[in-house]
Order: C-alpha cells, then sequence, then structure tokens
C-alpha cells in the first residue's frame, strides 16, 4: 500500500488541471496515489483524467460526486483515503518535484506519538517566495492556532494530515443551497487533541487564480451564511485566543443577521462577549451588504 494520498478537489479545472499532474510526473518518490474529486464539472475534467489513467504513469483515483463546494469534496476525500497519510492540492496548485520525498522522508525519521496529528510545512508562490513566513527554526511541533497567534507567523501554510486522526471527527456539515465551510474548522478541531510537526520545506506552489475563493472572501461570506456561522460558532467555543473570539463574534453576529436569526445570544457560546460585539456586527453586515452589492 501507498504512503501518502494526494486528494484534489476540482470543479470546471480541467484548464488547469495539468499543473498539478505535471508536477506529480517529476516527483522523485512515487509512493503516493493521486485522488482526484470532481464535484460536479460539466468540462472535460473527467475524459481529461481518463486520459491520465490510461497512460498509467501515476497511481490516480477518480471520484465523481454531485457538486457540494470544496468542503464536500474534503469530506469524500476522508471517506475514501486509507493511506497513513494525506495531503490536499488544490486543483490551481503544484507540488515542487521534491515535495513528496521531503514528507515521506520526515514522517519516517520523525519521532511520532498518538497525539501527532500531522505536518505543517510551507507554501510559496510560483517565484519561489514563501508565503508570510517560515517556521521558527526551534519549533518542533505545534498547534495551527499557535502558530498563528502565539508565534505570530502569518501566511497560509500546507498540512499533511494522518488519515486515522482525520477520521475521528465528523464530515463538515452540508447547508442547502450553500456550498462553502471554511475548512479550518477541522483544524481547529484537531488542535484541541493533537499537535503538528514542524517541516520548513516548501510542499505546494500557490497560485490564487480569479475565481478561487481566496479571492472573493467578501462574496463568499455573503453567500454561505450557514456555513461561517458554523465556523464562527466553533471559533468562539473552541480558540484559546481573545482576538480570535472577539473576531469571530462579530462575523458571527452579522451572519445570523442575514440569516434573521435573532436567537444568536442564545447559539452564541460567549454570549457576554457576543452581547458587546453587537454593534461591531452590526456594522460589518452593512459593509459586507454594501461590498456585495457593487460585486454582483
Amino acid at each position: 500500500m501507498k504512503t501518502l494520498t494526494i486528494f484534489t478537489p476540482t470543479y470546471n479545472r480541467a484548464y488547469c488541471l495539468h499543473q498539478c499532474y505535471e508536477s506529480l510526473l517529476k516527483q522523485t518518490s512515487n509512493d503516493f496515489i493521486w485522488l482526484i474529486i470532481d464535484d460536479g464539472s460539466t468540462d472535460d475534467t473527467k475524459d481529461l483524467v481518463q486520459s491520465w489513467i490510461n497512460d498509467k504513469k501515476i497511481n490516480i483515483e477518480y471520484h465523481y460526486q454531485n457538486n457540494q463546494g470544496m468542503h464536500g469534496g474534503h469530506n469524500a476525500a476522508y471517506s475514501l483515503i486509507d493511506t497513513e497519510l494525506n495531503v490536499c492540492i488544490d486543483s490551481d496548485d503544484f507540488m515542487p518535484s521534491t515535495a513528496i520525498e521531503h514528507i515521506l522522508s520526515f514522517w519516517k525519521q520523525t519521532n511520532k506519538t498518538d497525539k501527532i496529528a500531522g505536518i505543517i510545512g510551507l507554501d510559496a508562490f510560483k517565484d519561489g517566495k514563501i508565503i508570510g513566513q517560515k517556521i521558527p527554526e526551534h519549533l518542533s511541533k505545534t498547534t495551527l492556532e499557535a502558530l498563528h497567534n502565539t508565534h505570530n507567523i502569518k501566511g497560509d501554510k500546507k498540512l499533511v494530515l494522518r488519515t486515522s486522526v482525520v477520521k475521528k471527527y465528523n464530515p463538515y456539515p452540508i447547508f442547502s443551497n450553500e456550498r462553502f465551510v471554511p475548512l479550518g474548522t477541522l483544524y481547529l478541531l484537531i488542535d484541541q487533541e493533537y499537535k503538528f510537526l514542524c517541516l520548513n520545506e516548501v510542499l505546494c506552489i500557490v497560485e490564487y487564480m480569479e475565481d478561487g475563493s481566496s479571492r472573493n472572501i467578501i462574496k463568499q461570506y455573503y453567500r454561505h451564511p450557514k456555513g461561517f456561522q458554523y465556523a464562527r460558532i466553533l471559533y468562539l467555543k473552541h480558540s484559546s485566543y481573545f482576538k480570535v473570539r472577539f473576531k469571530n463574534s462579530v462575523h458571527f453576529i452579522s451572519h445570523s443577521i442575514q440569516l434573521k436569526d435573532y436567537k444568536f445570544l442564545k447559539k452564541s457560546p460567549k454570549p457576554l462577549l457576543t452581547l458587546f460585539t453587537i454593534p461591531f456586527g452590526i456594522l460589518l453586515y452593512f459593509y459586507v451588504l454594501y461590498i456585495n452589492k457593487f460585486k454582483a
């Protein structure tokens, strides 16, 4: 059995998916499976992937489902994966040629315990510039939340997850008429019980596409209030940092107003904080409304 599954949720990305495929052909280790989760594509993704499967150059598995959004793609992947480790490489991203070798050699050489959830590695742009900052050299293991809020390390990081750990948690919820739940909710829950090993190697080359969620976050707030409200409740309940709870309380109020959920104080795990942040949440609600009015 292979050690690592690289999974790629994709929706109408046949025009750029070849980047990821070509990067996997160049890997210095072949101890991996590429699992493609086709989230309801209407372009020629299926035919393209089938041509790669027929070429038999790497081990590819293909799964098609009706469109559920990025988190639905992750749900499907986690239900299908049976390798020890897994990592998500988005459809518009790709891996440096030594990335898989770095992951597996680091994992095999490190003293792991049952309380290790996987590895935190680095993302970089195509020009080689690290996204945000490197992980401090003295830091051998950490939670993801502590990395960002205690050690003040900015920028997206690439998570390699232990499959047995991921399978302990419930899937991301699927809300009717919505297609987005923040992926960080799973990582926050993992942080409550586990830590990640730190690897200062670039594992993913990132390109933020114009149609990607990172470039359209204000639109996402407006289009998916149920998914975001769910996330805000989890951060209010589980975050170890007041500044994170404060921010999420403000957003929680904004989403609740949009949903006309005026019993939000009863839903809040931190009702006093939520009460205090009501004026800020109202302002955010009108700001999101204003921005989306002009971006629609």
